[in-house]
């Protein structure tokens, strides 16, 4: 029954934030992958620590230890994170709280199977605290290492990166090891001590979500006006008229007649495909998740197709010329990537 006891918080916790994800971002056996990472890391962190236990002070081990726990964690993270596998807030909270889920799991075992005997009082509201503090905190990290992704993929596309999404970066990178060892080094009421590290992470994760928000509703709304109007001219045959058609013109004499055609057909694939991408993504963000019909699944994955051979056809160079305007970004990928899935079932 104590098992059964330190693990519920951990399995109701995850739960809800999975219950939490609206647009089914991750699968139910990511989200068990994610679990099992984070007792990896556990019991690599557990196994570190017995070397370093006869070296180090308690004090010292107070301050290193929830430091280290947060670099192990936060390697899964940023395997995900490199494979763009995070790139809204939603799914940067579910990964990290998945980890630190499946990190405080085996942490509560090792407690119970080599600790003094506990009640059944204590046993709930300590894997109810380890739960909070490590699932909180790899979220934080989460949500830091999902801005540096898209902070990368603006430089790959020749933009610039705002300062104010550096230093959110790098602040929650920081804060949350920080919190831990606060919350390991600070020894008072644990009533207390729970209601603030809730406080803290609580208020961090919704700050965080507002920011994360922001930046959203920019993908979606200034990208996706710019996107139709440059999707208008094109087959209007005024790209005059719009800053982005002005540059696919100043670079026309860069290339022969049939390849800057395929080059404009090639940013008008790109730029349909972001279109019906975006579109769908905001009819399910705002409940209206209306199945597609057989024609228009035909019609995008017949886009898709053209579109890859295309990129193919064009060459390295040809691409790179047109970066500026054809940029996939993490949430654009991802987006795309949801629409084709759905386009291909049956």
């Amino acid at each position: 029954m104590p098992f059964v006891a330190a693990l519920l918080p951990v399995a109701v916790y995850i739960f809800v934030v999975y219950k939490l994800d609206s647009f089914s971002l991750l699968s139910v056996k990511r989200l068990l992958v994610l679990v099992l990472s984070g007792m990896l890391t556990a019991l690599a962190s557990f196994g570190l620590f017995r070397l370093l236990d006869p070296h180090l002070t308690e004090t010292t081990s107070d301050y290193l230890y929830p430091l280290l726990e947060e670099v192990m964690k936060a390697i899964p993270l940023l395997i995900l994170a490199s494979n763009k596998k995070i790139v809204f807030f939603i799914d940067s909270v579910i990964c990290g709280a998945a980890v630190g889920g499946g990190f405080s799991i085996l942490e509560n075992i090792f407690y119970l199977v080599l600790g003094e005997p506990l009640g059944m009082g204590t046993v709930l509201f300590r894997g109810l605290e380890v739960a909070l503090i490590h699932m909180g905190c790899s979220a934080i990290v989460a949500a830091a290492l999902m801005f540096g992704v898209r902070m990368a993929e603006r430089i790959k596309s020749g933009l610039s990166v705002k300062k104010s999404d550096l230093a959110m970066s790098l602040f929650l990178l920081v804060i949350a090891p920080v919190l831990h060892i606060l919350h390991n080094a600070l020894h008072f009421n644990p009533l207390i001590q729970f209601f603030c590290v809730f406080a803290a992470l609580a208020g961090l994760l919704v700050w965080t979500y507002q920011y994360d928000g922001d930046m959203i509703h920019r993908w979606l709304d200034r990208g996706l006006d710019k996107q139709v109007s440059l999707l208008q001219s094109i087959r209007a045959g005024q790209l005059g008229e719009t800053k982005t058609g002005q540059f696919l013109l100043s670079i026309k004499e860069t290339f022969p007649q049939e390849v800057f055609f395929d080059v404009i057909c090639y940013v008008e694939l790109n730029v349909e495909l972001s279109v019906a991408a975006k579109s769908r993504f905001m009819m399910r963000e705002a409940g209206l998740d209306l199945p597609l019909e057989d024609s228009q699944k035909a019609t995008y994955l017949s886009q898709y197709e053209e579109y890859t051979i295309l990129e193919k056809r064009l060459g390295k160079s040809a691409r790179m010329a047109v970066a500026p305007v054809v940029k996939f970004y993490p949430a654009d990928r991802k987006a795309l990537e949801d629409l084709l899935a759905e386009c291909r079932q049956a």
